[in-house]
């Protein structure tokens, strides 16, 4: 108790907020000193108490600005921005920002260089663990339609390095792994040939196209790639990974779209298509209705969710690797500090 004393009175930032001092204390820093349960209970009670009434009290406040404003047809007051983890994120020395010379001189002499300059188009290799059951093979038949590219080889035994060299020697340009563990695949190895990087990724939620409800069906075009939210350097390699999978044109009569999105270093992979529909749509201030044309998304599946586990130099070697990024339990120091 006396450890929880000593942090309230330095100013209570011992939450490990991005603000440091500066930040109000929160309710429970202001009644961690309180040893009795019941009277601690009942101050944060009260104290939770005026704070949602001063809230109710300043909506209120807002409310009637807006209503005076569109009454004298004026701009409305802006809106209050919400705090989340995103926007209050730790500043990260890495983030790579839009007009960065140094980084779009390293990226055109990279290994992902020739795929971007069309010099060397994408050949996938996809195989699997040793032992799979159906689930491996349902997952691969929805992946082989994401990428028009892809070919899938049976693993048959064969190690990881003796894969590595076959793939080399046929002119694949990418090798995906899939790892299934007690009928649930959780794991993938990505190499990017013939000289790397290796990227591990633990795999989660994943979700097949027909768990999906009111799924579609995927066709043979190329799909257009969308990659959200890869601001570091790190973020930029991993990035440029995935976008090496796929082809740089995409066939826009397709209507097919895949996404990887990075929230709090968790990438969301989703496969859509894009769809236009005529709709009867009444305006205000007009009797008749009006036709419209809306856009919406259908999703195909599969889905699944992604997590970096380590990023290595070069193609996979087990022993002697070295490894340009791996995630460590000493990382995880603060909620608002990202990797990706």
């Amino acid at each position: 108790m006396g450890k929880r004393r000593r942090d309230d009175d330095d100013g209570g930032d011992g939450a490990g907020g991005s603000g440091g001092a500066a930040e109000a204390p929160t309710i429970g820093q202001q009644t961690a000193h309180i040893k009795n349960k019941m009277v601690r209970g009942a101050k944060y009670a009260k104290l939770k108490h005026e704070k949602n009434k001063a809230k109710k009290k300043e909506r209120a406040k807002r409310a009637a600005e807006v209503a005076r404003a569109e009454e004298l047809g004026l701009e409305p007051p802006p809106k209050p921005v919400p705090k989340t983890i995103e926007n209050t994120r730790e500043k990260d020395e890495t983030m790579v920002q839009p007009d960065d010379a140094e980084v779009a001189a390293d990226e055109d002499q990279d290994e992902f260089a020739e795929h971007f300059k069309r010099v060397r188009p994408p050949n996938v290799l996809v195989t699997t663990s040793y032992k799979v059951t159906g689930v491996a093979y349902r997952f691969i038949s929805e992946l082989l339609e994401v990428l028009p590219c892809a070919t899938y080889y049976k693993r048959q035994g064969y190690p990881l390095k003796k894969i590595v060299e076959y793939a080399k020697n046929r002119d694949f340009t990418d090798l995906m792994v899939f790892n299934e563990d007690r009928k649930q695949i959780n794991g993938l190895l990505l190499v990017h040939l013939p000289d790397g990087p290796t990227a591990r990724f633990r795999l989660s939620n994943l979700v097949l196209s027909d768990d999906i409800k009111g799924h579609a069906r995927a066709t043979s075009h190329r799909p257009e790639l969308v990659l959200n939210n890869f601001d570091t350097r790190l973020g930029h390699r991993v990035g440029r990974m995935f976008a090496s999978l796929f082809h740089q044109d995409p066939t826009f009569k397709g209507r097919r779209v895949v996404t990887f999105h990075n929230q709090r270093d968790f990438i969301f992979f989703r496969h859509h298509r894009y769809i236009f529909e005529e709709k009867q749509v009444k305006e205000k201030g007009k009797k008749e209705k009006e036709t419209a044309v809306k856009a919406r998304l259908q999703e195909i599946g599969p889905r699944f969710t992604l997590r970096l586990q380590s990023l290595q130099k070069g193609t996979f070697d087990s022993k002697g690797g070295e490894f340009e990024w791996l995630a460590k339990p000493d990382q995880d120091t603060s909620r608002r500090k990202f990797q990706l």
